[in-house]
């Protein structure tokens, strides 16, 4: 839904009134001026009472005309200034009387409990709304289009500011000319766009499958209302920016397959002995019982260990270049390494003696090598994200 103009504004102003109202005094916001609070403060005090008291009664009639004075003395000197702007306000305050209006109607007539009759010259202002509509709308139109103008000729804040232009007649007419049409001209014009591309300068031949992959990256988080990230040229798109990955190189190691052996040992409790004294007794203790302590015994167990490693590492820079003038604004370097490991192990002797490390190795088996596409391409994973935060830093509006 369309954002109305004022609606937010409008709201607060009747909280503050309401607020106002049920906490102030009608002669005191008479006497300060605050002739709208005094009126509806008047209007809850004196609404279904039979009695109506004569003090709220005066300052409701009182507050009344004054407000009206001073409303239409406005309306008259922002008519005299001529300017297209001023029906704006006109527009806001007839309303504001309209609305004042209503709130006392259902009083009328209105007499206190001494038998005065207030007085209340109501305004009609229904030609006059419909002559401030019309021209407020006329405004935003025409000041929406100046400011589209402008955006044709580059200027994107403008091109923005006319967007919100055309925005603010959703609160004169459900549909205005052509603003559907506008609207979506100043989107277009002061929207950033952005385009993501690839390029090989490693002079290795780059799997096709590598660009596809990195060009597939996930940008919808990046979209903002005026910022659009294209990893793929939309026509009709003249686009600001560019943000060009140049890989610069792209290495794959060797395949690296080594065997080892080591040794695992531990001393453990097993069983239990005597303790002798120096001449070969069984020692006892305090209470003729014979002195045992725990065996201990040192196991092994032989490790037979195989290790397998290879790597791929990419690398290039990140630039984004401002295309309307040709410019290089921001270069930023960008590493990936990718590695495969295997360890694989078999053992001889005792299992207790393995350390937790050497049992995590047993029961795998050597596998076979990963190609060099195969981990360019999990390269190219690697790089999707890094990639988005780098364009995510680089083009903020």
């Amino acid at each position: 839904m369309k954002l109305q103009l004022n609606s937010i504004a409008q709201f607060t102003i009747f909280f503050l009134t309401i607020l106002l109202v049920s906490c102030g005094n009608p002669m005191k916001m008479l006497e300060k001026g605050q002739y709208d609070p005094a009126i509806y403060a008047s209007v809850k005090k004196l609404a279904g009472k039979k009695k109506k008291k004569a003090k709220y009664v005066k300052a409701l009639e009182q507050a009344f005309e004054r407000a009206t004075m001073k409303d239409m003395r406005e309306i008259e000197m922002l008519k005299r200034e001529g300017r297209e702007e001023n029906w704006v306000e006109i527009n806001n305050i007839v309303k504001r009387i309209k609305k004042r209006q209503r709130a006392i109607e259902p009083l009328l007539p209105l007499i206190d409990q001494h038998g005065y009759k207030a007085s209340f010259k109501f305004v009609k202002v229904e030609e006059l709304e419909i002559e401030a509509k019309a021209k407020a709308a006329d405004y935003y139109y025409n000041e929406g289009r100046r400011l589209l103008a402008l955006g044709e000729r580059g200027d994107k804040n403008a091109a923005r500011e006319a967007y919100k232009m055309f925005q603010k007649l959703d609160y004169y007419y459900d549909r205005y000319k052509d603003e559907d049409k506008l609207m979506q001209r100043a989107l277009d014009l002061g929207t950033t766009y952005v385009l993501f591309d690839v390029q090989n300068h490693s002079n290795v031949l780059m799997p096709r499958e590598f660009d596809r992959e990195l060009r597939r990256i996930n940008l919808s988080d990046l979209q903002r209302k005026w910022r659009q990230v294209h990893s793929k040229p939309v026509k009709g798109i003249d686009y600001d920016y560019t943000a060009t990955l140049y890989i610069t190189q792209i290495d794959v190691s060797p395949e690296t397959f080594k065997e080892r052996e080591y040794i695992d040992d531990k001393t453990i409790e097993e069983g239990w002995e005597y303790v002798l004294d120096e001449n070969g007794n069984v020692r006892k203790d305090s209470a003729g019982n014979d002195i045992k302590i725990p065996k201990k015994v040192l196991i092994k167990a032989r490790v037979f260990e195989t290790y397998q490693h290879k790597a791929a590492v990419v690398s290039g820079i990140l630039e984004l270049t401002d295309n309307r003038l040709n410019e290089l604004i921001r270069s930023e370097p960008v590493t990936v390494e990718v590695n495969f490991e295997n360890y694989a192990a078999t053992f001889k002797g005792d299992e207790r003696a393995l350390t937790e490390e050497s049992k995590k190795k047993l029961g795998n088996k050597p596998m076979p090598f990963p190609s060099d596409e195969m981990l360019i391409l999990d390269a190219a994973e690697k790089l999707k994200p890094i990639i988005k935060e780098k364009l995510r830093r680089a083009t903020l509006d």
